[in-house]
């Protein structure tokens, strides 16, 4: 997860994330079980260790993430084999569901903040606040994954309140 530095109003809309630089990012290597943060100075890194996993997860990483570190590298990150929960349901359902949404409903845990929140943070040099936020975001990606993976299902909630599985095939 990345969280950007500007917003798409800043940049002139979302079709120019790669304007929007990286504030901070949060990567969860499975195999050894930890976080590592990265700033802005660190996205050469962070590209590196992307290229080294076996498959990349994340929660619209290829509509976002991606296209954020993209303002930094003339590289193409469709080559990163990557699953992308929030694309592989937008192709199931038809639209799109907040990561907060998917979390409150399949894992009854809430986010503490939005997009919005983490801009005034580094605008406001709380980095301290800012990573806490991604690496939760991070760990909640990671726990919808494994979710789906051994149950095959996540939650969400149609507008009358009722919870319905979407299936998945992780």
């Amino acid at each position: 997860d990345l969280e950007p530095q500007r917003s798409a109003a800043d940049v002139g809309g979302w079709h120019r994330a790669d304007r929007m630089g990286v504030s901070c990012a949060v990567l969860y290597d499975s195999h050894r079980q930890i976080l590592t943060d990265f700033h802005e100075n660190q996205v050469a890194e962070l590209l590196r260790r992307l290229q080294e996993f076996d498959l990349v997860i994340g929660f619209n990483i290829k509509r976002f993430d991606y296209r954020v570190l993209s303002g930094y590298f003339d590289w193409d990150f469709d080559r990163l084999p990557t699953l992308d929960i929030l694309d592989s349901l937008y192709h199931r359902l038809g639209f799109r569901l907040s990561l907060d949404h998917l979390a409150r409903n399949t894992l009854g845990v809430k986010k503490q903040a939005d997009g919005l929140q983490a801009l005034r943070w580094w605008r406001e040099g709380r980095m301290d606040a800012l990573l806490q936020y991604c690496r939760q975001d991070v760990l909640i990606t990671r726990d919808l994954f494994l979710f789906g993976r051994r149950r095959g299902y996540l939650l969400f909630a149609e507008r009358s309140g009722r919870k319905v599985r979407i299936p998945v095939e992780w």
